[in-house]
């Protein structure tokens, strides 16, 4: 057999600039990701954590570490290297909703998401350190982001405009609270709002208008153009629905 992937890499090119990701079927007969990059290919399993290890005989070195801290009790702290584990683990979940994000995987996304969100909340609880904990909670912002995006795409998959805007509008405001708990108010913060307000901005678009909507839309455009008797009908169309309603 042979261990040269020459071939593996030459059918499958890299594309600079481009999230390249695909399942596959492994040797095994489970369903795997894989991830192109500019010096090879990187390869997860769909379930558990992504590079297929059991830590401590357990799925993650979280919940080994979750373990840990329910039998230790008040007294459990997680050093500075178990931290770091965490974190190490954290990328692998990062790397795999990324490409589950590319592949419309919306439920798997939201999975990844979750866990290293949980991941954030049990190291700000336990690191011995406020410098420890912020290492890994500082990226929580932009992990809420993702969350909150799939759960949206998943609403509108379901041609549910109004759920994914309620969920939108709900992610800003709860990435906000943790800017500002945290008195974070860098431009990497600001960026997941910014990202998801402009996102925000067009799934309204999406939203069908109401018909007192479409009379106040039609009310503003005959005012710009000067337009008075017109103006002057959809008032009174405006009144009698209004009435109506």
């Amino acid at each position: 057999m042979s261990f040269d992937l020459s071939d593996l890499l030459r059918d499958w090119p890299y594309e600079p600039g481009q999230l390249q990701v695909r399942k596959i079927t492994g040797s095994d007969g489970r369903e795997k990701l894989q991830l192109r990059l500019d010096m090879g290919v990187l390869q997860m399993e769909m379930n558990g954590r992504p590079d297929g290890r059991e830590p401590h005989g357990v799925e993650t070195e979280l919940e080994h570490q979750t373990e840990r801290a329910e039998q230790t009790g008040a007294d459990f702290e997680l050093s500075e290297d178990e931290v770091g584990e965490l974190q190490a683990e954290g990328v692998q979940y990062y790397h795999r909703y990324l490409a589950l994000f590319q592949l419309g995987d919306w439920q798997g996304v939201i999975r990844d998401t979750k866990r290293n969100l949980d991941m954030f909340t049990f190291v700000a609880k336990y690191a011995a350190d406020d410098e420890s904990a912020w290492s890994v909670q500082q990226f929580r912002p932009y992990v809420m982001m993702m969350n909150t995006r799939a759960k949206a795409n998943l609403a509108i998959e379901k041609d549910d405009v109004d759920a994914a805007i309620k969920l939108v509008e709900k992610g800003i405001a709860a990435i906000g609270k943790f800017v500002k708990d945290h008195n974070r108010d860098g431009e990497a913060d600001a960026s997941e709002i910014k990202s998801l307000g402009e996102w925000l901005t067009e799934l309204r678009k999406l939203k069908p208008m109401t018909p007192v909507e479409k009379l106040n839309r039609e009310l503003e455009r005959a005012v710009e153009d000067e337009k008075y008797e017109r103006a002057a009908e959809l008032r009174d169309a405006l009144k009698a629905l209004q009435k109506k309603s």
